[in-house]
């Protein structure tokens, strides 16, 4: 699939806006800015279950959690309240932001609905790219934070996250959870779902 010389100018905005980010994550021996990670990894998810993509749905798999931490969570109640507003703000966040250097690079205002559209995820579950979305970033929690989360939470708690995570996703994307390179930990967890 040919790619726009408009997707080269935002890919490059996104990913000259997540090297912002001050937290630094380690992944097969490399190190990177987080969102600068999470954004490739969201991406080649999203390449795995739709190799020939259409941009929209890639700038909106690189622009999901685009500049996240400049909302962190620890600005909001810590209960489950909370969280579920923290949520819904980053999803209207990441949209805007999304808009905002999508127009920079020149796309059309239909374009950018779309992506804006996805980074909602409006119709997960009845939109096939919103779906692919989705999959791809529980796919890119599971390979990049499921540790984080194991040491963090009792096993209990950590196995009903995992099924709240299975239940969000196609079939085609809970396939993809078995080419996960897991810890132990992990695989003892994955093993019960």
């Amino acid at each position: 699939m040919e790619l726009s010389t408009k997707y080269a100018a935002v890919i490059a905005l996104i990913d000259q806006a997540n090297a912002a980010d001050p937290t630094s994550i380690e992944y097969q021996g490399e190190s990177y800015p987080k969102e600068v990670l999470y954004a490739e990894r969201h991406l080649a998810w999203a390449l795995r279950l739709q190799p020939n993509a259409a941009e929209c749905l890639r700038i909106a798999a690189k622009t999901q959690h685009i500049c996240r931490w400049e909302s962190p969570r620890s600005d909001y109640p810590m209960n489950r309240v909370g969280y579920l507003k923290w949520r819904e703000d980053l999803k209207r966040f990441h949209a805007k932001r999304a808009g905002m250097l999508m127009a920079a690079a020149g796309y059309d205002a239909e374009s950018i609905v779309r992506v804006q559209s996805l980074n909602l995820k409006k119709g997960i579950k009845t939109d096939a790219d919103c779906q692919t979305l989705e999959d791809a970033l529980c796919l890119s929690f599971l390979e990049l934070g499921f540790d984080d989360l194991i040491a963090k939470y009792a096993e209990a708690k950590v196995l009903s996250i995992l099924q709240k995570t299975a239940v969000k996703m196609s079939e085609a994307g809970r396939a993809l959870i078995s080419t996960i390179e897991f810890s132990e930990s992990g695989q003892q967890i994955v093993a019960q779902i």
